[in-house]
C-alpha cells in the first residue's frame, strides 16, 4: 500500500491514505500483497531417486515407492524400512527497495532507477522420510511419513517509490515480513502384482498443514520531505497496519500408480497425487499511524477458512536397464498443477502457472564390487512457479514479479550389501541446495 501527498516542492501539506478500499475488499491475500514464499518438495524422497534427478517414478523399486509410485512396492520380496535425513539450504528472493515507475528524485533513498531485489537465507535438516513395507505373496503394504516443507522467510522492503510524473512521489508502505511453514504427511500404501510386468498401487496420505505469516507496515520515521524519501527504523508509533495470515488445517488426499515392463530392460511407470485442500485464515489489523476510524489494534478484517487447494500431480516416467544391468536411464515428467492455490482463492491480481518438471538420471552399478557400488548423476528442470501480479499497478508487480526457470544437477553415491543399502547424493541449484543420506534394511 503506498501513499500520496508529497509535493516535488519543498512544502507539504498532507499525507492522506490511498486506496482504501483496496484495503476492505474481501480478498485475503491481495489486501497488502503478504511476501508468503511457498517452497514444497515434490520429488520422490530417498537419496538413490535425488541423485538420479528425481526420475525414479518408472524404477521405484525400493521403500520409497510407498509415496514415488506405490505400483513398485511388489518388486520387494522382504520387509523393508527405509529411512531418509536431509539438509536444505534455501535462498528466498523478495523487493527491498526502488523505483517501480517514473524517474528517482535523487533524494535520500530514492537514487536508483529499477527494482532492488534480496535474498533471504534459510538451513534446515532433519528427517525427511520414514517408510515400512511388507510384502505378501502378490500383495505389498507400506506405511510413510513424508515431510513436505520446513521453511522460515524474513525479510524486510523499505524506500519503494512511484510517481513523480505530474505534482506528487508516492512511496510504499515500509514491510517487515516473517512466515513460516511447516507440511508434514502420514500415509498408507498398497500394491498389488497383475502379472511378472504389471501392478497398480493405490495409497492414501493424512496431511498436516502448518503456516504463519505476518506483514507488518509502516509509515516512514518523520512527516517532512526528508523523512519522506529517507529510511524507515520501523518505530512502533510509525505502525500502520498488520495483516496476520495462517493455516492450522488437515486433510486427506489419495494417490495411485502403475508399473509396467512393455520389453526386456524396459519399464514405463505413472502416479497420481491429489493435491490436498486445506483452509487459510487472515487478519488485518489497524495501527497507530493512521486514522481507519477505529481504535488501534482493531481487527478491521477478519476471514476464517477460506479453502485452499494445493497442486494435484501427475507423473510419467521411463527406464532402461542395459550392460547387463550395470546401467539405467531414467528420465520422468511431472506436472504440477500450481494454478490450483489461487484459483481456488479466487484471487484475480496474481496467479502461479502449472509446471512441467522434467527430470534425467543415470546410474551405473559396480555389481563385481563388495559392497556393491553404484554411481548416479542426474538434472532435472524447475520450471517458474512463483506467485506473480496479473494487474497493472507497478507497486503490486513490483512485490509480486514473475521469477525464473532453474535447473538442478544431482549426483550420488550408493553401497549395498544384502540386507543394508546406504544411499548419498547431493542436489545443487541457486534457489535451494539439498544433502541426502539414507538407507533401507530388509529382513
Amino acid at each position: 500500500m503506498f501513499l500520496n501527498g508529497v509535493e516535488k516542492h519543498p512544502h507539504i501539506t498532507s499525507v492522506v491514505v490511498g486506496c482504501l478500499a483496496i484495503l476492505l475488499t474481501p480478498v485475503p491475500v491481495s489486501a497488502q500483497q503478504a511476501v508468503v514464499p511457498l517452497q514444497m518438495s515434490f520429488s520422490d524422497p530417498g537419496a538413490r531417486s535425488a541423485g538420479l534427478g528425481g526420475a525414479f517414478v518408472a524404477l521405484a523399486d525400493d521403500a520409497t515407492a510407498a509415496f514415488a509410485n506405490p505400483a513398485g512396492l511388489v518388486q520387494l520380496v522382504k520387509p523393508e524400512i527405509s529411512i531418509e535425513a536431509r539438509n536444505w539450504s534455501h535462498s528466498m528472493p523478495y523487493t527491498v527497495s526502488g523505483r517501480v515507475e517514473g524517474d528517482p528524485s535523487g533524494q535520500g533513498l530514492d537514487v536508483a532507477a529499477g527494482v532492488s531485489r534480496g535474498e533471504a537465507t534459510y538451513d534446515t535438516s532433519g528427517l525427511s522420510f520414514l517408510s515400512l513395507v511388507w510384502p505378501i505373496g502378490d500383495w505389498s503394504f507400506a506405511v510413510y511419513r513424508h515431510q513436505y516443507a520446513d521453511l522460515e522467510f524474513s525479510g524486510e522492503t523499505q524506500g519503494l517509490f512511484g510517481g513523480g510524473s505530474d505534482c506528487c512521489y508516492d512511496r510504499w508502505f515500509d514491510q517487515q515480513m516473517y512466515s513460516t511453514q511447516d507440511v508434514v504427511s502420514h500415509g498408507l500404501s498398497a500394491a498389488y502384482r497383475f502379472s511378472d510386468k504389471f501392478s497398480v498401487g493405490l495409497g492414501t496420505t493424512y496431511f498436516d498443514v502448518s503456516l504463519e505469516s505476518l506483514t507488518i507496515e509502516y509509515l516512514w520515521d518523520v512527516d517532512s520531505e526528508a523523512g519522506f524519501f529517507g529510511p524507515t527504523t520501523f518505530l512502533p508509533e510509525r505502525l500502520a497496519l498488520t495483516e496476520y495470515l495462517f493455516i492450522d488445517d488437515s486433510d486427506w488426499a489419495f494417490s495411485a500408480g502403475f508399473l509396467w515392463s512393455p520389453f526386456e530392460g524396459w519399464r514405463v511407470g505413472g502416479v497420481y497425487r491429489q493435491g490436498f485442500e486445506v483452509g487459510i485464515g487472515n487478519d488485518i489489523i489497524a495501527g497507530v499511524a493512521v486514522d481507519y476510524g477505529v481504535p488501534p489494534g482493531t481487527v478491521i478484517i477478519r476471514n476464517r477458512d477460506i479453502p485452499t487447494q494445493f497442486p494435484d500431480i501427475f507423473g510419467l516416467g521411463v527406464s532402461y536397464r542395459a550392460l547387463a544391468e550395470r546401467l539405467t536411464l531414467s528420465f520422468q515428467w511431472d506436472r504440477i498443477e500450481y494454478s490450483s492455490i489461487p484459483q481456488s482463492m479466487e484471487l484475480d491480481d496474481q496467479t502461479i502457472d502449472d509446471a512441467d518438471e522434467l527430470h534425467f538420471g543415470a546410474e551405473y552399478v559396480f555389481l563385481d564390487s563388495s559392497p556393491v557400488i553404484a554411481v548416479r548423476l542426474g538434472a532435472w528442470l524447475d520450471p517458474d512457479h512463483q506467485m506473480y501480479a496479473t494487474v497493472a499497478d507497478p507497486y503490486i508487480r513490483a512485490m509480486l514479479p514473475k521469477g525464473d526457470d532453474e535447473w538442478h544437477y544431482t549426483a550420488g553415491l550408493g553401497f549395498a550389501t544384502q540386507r543394508f543399502q546406504v544411499d548419498l547424493a547431493a542436489d545443487l541449484a541457486d534457489r535451494v541446495n539439498t544433502i541426502s543420506l539414507s538407507a533401507i534394511y530388509n529382513f
